[in-house]
């Protein structure tokens, strides 16, 4: 008998295993049989309080419980997404920066869905997406969604930004191909905890407006964790290199209100496409409709309207409960880092954010460890070279001495 295929016959079947939702299941496993007490659940990406409670921001959910229910059940204005929202998602991500660029906001679902529609648009099939090293696992499913493949470059070279590996995979690729799509995940990177400094940045961009002289070239933005950078004054300072793009040369910025407001279910974003032409602004802009249109409709209306309404009629207690959780988090990566320096556990350079990572480099080594961590009852999340602690999900005590144990629990292993 002949075997039917009824999918597409470059899709993937094999059952998707996410690494994140299946250890935090372990984890939460472990703590109903041995207790709270016993068992350290560094797995989840999401801020939690010192009661290891989702923290859901009162600034952000007291006005959303005071919208109209017709305005929660209405369709969005339109399928880019609320026209106060466009205006209001581009002055907040690029407020203090005074950029001479083209521009446009799309509404999308969540953070993701601005990575997903940049990356399922931008490539033709099996062209190559340059992915970071080290970062969020979903971007190599999102290349091979598309039928896309990827290639990678190192995160670091002497705890900073590896320029150096950076351009020649970007030079590799266009010798391929004559397009460059980039991921960037800046400020606050996934899953270390890096930030690139200003100088940095504008070497990417001086880099890639040499390329572009050869080919079109995209940076796409990640700024899921934007709005958690400990010097909220800096944060955004780097966006002013931005300037500096060539005709040639587009900057797309993936934002997460799901992150940035701590509603992550509401699953509310914004892709910024920034151009010095206005007609390029405009193409993509139109093909992102398009794709908004086929894959989700229109984004969250009630969503929308009240991120509109918190970060401008409730900002300043806004800023105010995002404050007290960012020196949380800020205390609870200083306990861990510190200790983790006095007792030799080597991590990768950390500035800010809701992750650290140690530094695997062996991937045997690295497969070993991560058994063996869950055997003592400490729940992380395997990266590539490396072994992710969400600080963010940790208390205070949680923090103190995990990184001694860790550095036992690895040392013994050699």
């Amino acid at each position: 008998m002949i075997k039917m295929r009824f999918i597409k016959s470059q899709a993937n079947t094999t059952p998707l295993i996410d690494a994140v939702f299946k250890v935090t299941k372990q984890a939460k496993d472990a703590i109903a049989k041995h207790g709270n007490a016993a068992v350290t659940n560094a797995t989840i990406g999401v801020l939690l309080d010192e009661n290891q409670q989702l923290v859901a921001f009162n600034s952000v959910f007291d006005n959303y419980n005071k919208l109209n229910n017709r305005q929660k059940a209405a369709y969005a204005t339109g399928i880019l997404g609320n026209d106060n929202f466009r205006k209001q998602t581009f002055h907040w991500v690029t407020e203090g920066i005074n950029l001479d660029l083209h521009h446009s906001a799309v509404a999308t679902s969540g953070g993701a869905g601005a990575l997903a529609t940049t990356i399922s648009n931008m490539l033709d099939p099996n062209e190559i997406l340059i992915l970071p090293e080290i970062g969020w696992g979903p971007y190599t499913l999102m290349a091979s969604d598309n039928n896309l493949q990827y290639r990678t470059y190192k995160m670091f070279e002497n705890d900073a930004f590896n320029i150096n590996s950076f351009k020649q995979v970007c030079l590799e690729v266009l010798a391929t191909q004559k397009k460059l799509l980039v991921v960037i995940n800046d400020p606050c990177h996934n899953p270390t905890g890096y930030s690139l400094t200003k100088e940095e940045w504008q070497e990417i961009i001086d880099f890639m407006n040499e390329c572009s002289k050869e080919a079109p070239c995209i940076i796409l933005n990640d700024i899921a964790y934007i709005d958690f950078g400990y010097n909220s004054d800096e944060t955004r300072k780097y966006m002013e290199t931005f300037n500096t793009i060539s005709d040639n040369v587009v900057i797309i910025s993936a934002f997460s209100i799901s992150k940035s407001l701590t509603s992550y279910g509401l699953r509310c974003g914004a892709a910024l496409i920034l151009a010095k032409n206005p007609q390029t602004v405009r193409d993509i802009e139109v093909v992102f409709e398009k794709c908004a249109r086929a894959r989700w409709s229109n984004v969250n209306n009630s969503a929308m309207e009240n991120f509109v309404q918190v970060t401008t009629q409730h900002r300043e207690a806004l800023e105010k409960e995002k404050a007290q959780y960012v020196a949380l988090l800020k205390q609870r990566s200083d306990i861990f880092l510190s200790e983790a320096k006095a007792c030799g556990l080597i991590c990768y350079p950390y500035k800010e954010g809701f992750f650290v990572t140690i530094a695997v480099e062996d991937d045997q080594l690295l497969e070993t460890y991560y058994q063996a961590l869950q055997d003592n009852l400490i729940f992380t999340i395997k990266v590539q070279k490396g072994i992710r602690v969400a600080v963010c999900s940790l208390n205070i005590e949680k923090c103190k001495g995990l990184a001694q144990r860790m550095k036992n629990i690895l040392d013994a292993l050699k």
